[in-house]
């Protein structure tokens, strides 16, 4: 049975070394964990296959009522994904990087339509690649020490994973904001906008897990739990980015923040500190994908993402950010081009031509649900 086979699995034999990741089944909840505390839980390529192979089964095993993923450390929840061995995987082989890409995304797409309850119990960061595997779950619940952010243009990428198309729902330009400085919020700001669906203190995190377990109804379990969070970091800057971050370009956003004086002068002189460390080309791509993921469903999204992303990973900046910021942590990329107003028209629609290869291709919601 394949709810067997990924019970067993998570089950290592006596000195076998611990896994990155255990997936297996308490009761009639299917467990996620990630454990690569050294990492802060960075996702690799075979964590992302167990996950999937995993959530696969639980689709048709009736024992599994519903899922949750969580965290086998307090450090963090999930850092993102493990760029490490993507530059190794895009220097090597550029194929290769771009099967684990739509591989990657088509996990961000099986999340989605799994017709289960999904429970994601997060306390700590939650970046990239930890927002892809819980953002499209049906309740993402936030400890005291969740944050939230995607600062994938600081390293010469783009916010991927399809979280472009729920930032891009956000409201005031509050996606806009966050895809382009990467800068974190809190759970009080997350509940408000709708990236997490409740604020539980950490510590009732077993009581979930064995309340799920026991199969008691997910949204009464997390109802009597939630707290409120207080008051959110941005409200005293929200009327800010909305005039800075809902201007028509990323030039337009510099002017705009250039431009802002009184009480949000000091904030917005933070704002463009953070543009002026990121990507150009990131900055005017995710611009871009921002304002289209607002017209795109998920999976329409997610193709774009593949586009984008392979296109990054045949280009510059992504291995010179990564390398200035875990590599030799210099903290000095070298960008290509350097200045946002050396990045064309013509560059940016380079990023989003069709591909010459095959597109991302992904079964629809149908199709996935009929698994059961």
């Amino acid at each position: 049975m394949p709810g067997q086979d990924a019970n067993t699995a998570a089950l290592p034999s006596a000195g076998a070394p611990e896994r990155d990741l255990s997936a297996c089944i308490e009761g009639a909840a299917g467990i996620v964990e990630l454990n690569r505390p050294r990492a802060l839980n960075a996702l690799t390529s075979a964590m992302r296959a167990d996950i999937a192979a995993a959530f696969t089964a639980w689709a048709r095993d009736p024992q599994v009522y519903a899922a949750l993923i969580v965290s086998g450390t307090e450090r963090a929840f999930c850092a993102g994904g493990d760029v490490r061995e993507m530059v190794a995987c895009g220097r090597r082989d550029l194929d290769a990087a771009c099967r684990l890409l739509a591989a990657e995304y088509a996990l961000n797409w099986q999340l989605d339509c799994f017709c289960k309850p999904t429970v994601a119990l997060m306390d700590g960061v939650a970046m990239g690649s930890g927002v892809g595997i819980t953002l499209f779950g049906t309740h993402r619940v936030a400890g005291e020490r969740y944050r939230f952010a995607m600062p994938e243009c600081g390293i010469g990428l783009f916010p991927d994973d399809g979280v472009g198309w729920v930032l891009a729902r956000l409201p005031d330009a509050i996606g806009m904001y966050l895809a382009l400085t990467g800068r974190s919020i809190g759970r009080a700001d997350a509940w408000r906008l709708g990236l997490v669906t409740h604020c539980v203190p950490a510590a009732a995190f077993g009581d979930i897990r064995r309340a799920v377990a026991d199969a008691d109804p997910v949204d009464p379990v997390l109802d009597e739990r939630h707290e409120e969070p207080g008051a959110g970091e941005l409200d005293a800057v929200r009327e800010t980015i909305a005039r800075c971050f809902g201007a028509g370009s990323v030039e337009g956003v510099v002017a705009a923040l250039e431009a802002e004086q009184g009480t949000g002068r000091s904030w917005a002189e933070g704002a463009l500190r953070d543009l002026g460390r990121a990507s150009p080309t990131s900055l005017k791509v995710t611009f871009r994908h921002m304002r289209e993921a607002a017209g795109l469903d998920l999976a329409a999204t997610l193709a774009q993402n593949y586009r984008l992303a392979c296109r990054f990973m045949a280009g510059h900046d992504f291995y010179e950010g990564v390398r200035a910021a875990l590599v030799d942590r210099d903290q000095a990329p070298k960008w290509r081009p350097e200045r946002l107003a050396d990045v064309s028209a013509a560059v940016v629609e380079g990023y989003f031509a069709p591909l010459e290869g095959e597109e991302l291709q992904l079964a629809s919601r149908g199709e996935m649900q009929a698994v059961r």
